[in-house]
């Protein structure tokens, strides 16, 4: 015996929330704040934390499903409420979430109605490869070409595609490869920040959905599941993120957003390594 106690906890659902959403409103807490001051949509934490309490909690083989889609789900409240404060300040660039929109919006229903056929370990994995990327992305911080700048429709929708259907998958929201798409052509960061935020509006969206409709049939889901999308965490994390989104918005146009990136690059690379090694 190890002296660890046996997951998932055996508890009934009424004893099992008592401990669920203290966890879920801190989530999303801290969530919410760096929606607002990063320009990404939350999951790169959420999906990490929820998996870790799926499996202390919940009896069933979907637990990154879970995660996946109702990460995807918050995203989509959080990101309204990141955009409201953003557009506020005048920072969002519409001309470019136009460009990118339809493509974001395709390629984000195939990633969460294609979850479906991949496993839940195929699915950590790619999180964690991911996580790890977007981490020395942040710790880098190179600078693009000082005469790069926004391709066309056709080169945004391509793009848009491959931002939505990878950010869906793996249930990140738009913001967090859309940010560094942006400053790679020369849009500044601020801009950037809050362009990301209305990006994951249509990932959030329509991933939200394809998870949805791709657990429908899913056996051994857990009460209060409607496909891979979870109530009880999506509604206490929801609760705390729209409070500290606007003030993490507010904030980005104040603080070094610079050192606040390679801070949180780091904590990216811990929770990478959760993903990968401990799911």
């Amino acid at each position: 015996m190890n002296g660890l106690p046996p997951f998932p906890l055996k508890l009934t659902m009424p004893e099992s929330l008592l401990f669920e959403l203290p966890i879920y409103l801190l989530t999303g807490a801290v969530v919410g704040f760096a929606a607002g001051l990063l320009g990404i949509g939350g999951g790169l934490i959420i999906v990490p934390v929820l998996t870790s309490v799926f499996v202390m909690f919940l009896n069933t083989e979907h637990v990154v499903h879970l995660a996946i889609g109702t990460s995807l789900a918050t995203i989509l409240i959080t990101s309204l409420s990141s955009v409201r404060a953003h557009h506020g300040h005048g920072a969002v660039r519409w001309d470019a979430v136009r460009l990118l929109a339809f493509g974001v919006f395709m390629g984000a229903f195939l990633g969460g109605w294609g979850s479906q056929f991949f496993s839940s370990t195929a699915l950590g994995v790619l999180f964690g490869v991911l996580e790890v990327l977007i981490a020395i992305n942040m710790l880098l911080d190179k600078k693009p070409s000082p005469h790069r700048e926004l391709p066309g429709l056709p080169g945004n929708t391509l793009a848009g595609s491959i931002i939505g259907s990878l950010s869906s998958l793996v249930g990140i929201g738009g913001g967090t490869l859309t940010t560094p798409y942006l400053v790679w052509n020369n849009v500044s960061m601020h801009q950037a920040i809050a362009t990301s935020t209305a990006v994951s509006l249509p990932v959030a969206l329509a991933g939200t959905f394809g998870f949805l409709i791709g657990g429908l049939h899913a056996v051994n889901l857990p009460d209060y599941a409607t496909g891979y999308i979870y109530w009880p965490a999506f509604f206490g994390i929801v609760a705390a993120s729209v409070l500290t989104a606007p003030f993490g918005a507010r904030l980005s146009h104040q603080l070094p957003v610079k050192t606040l990136k390679r801070g949180f690059g780091v904590f990216l690379l811990l929770l990478a390594a959760k993903m990968l090694f401990f799911t």
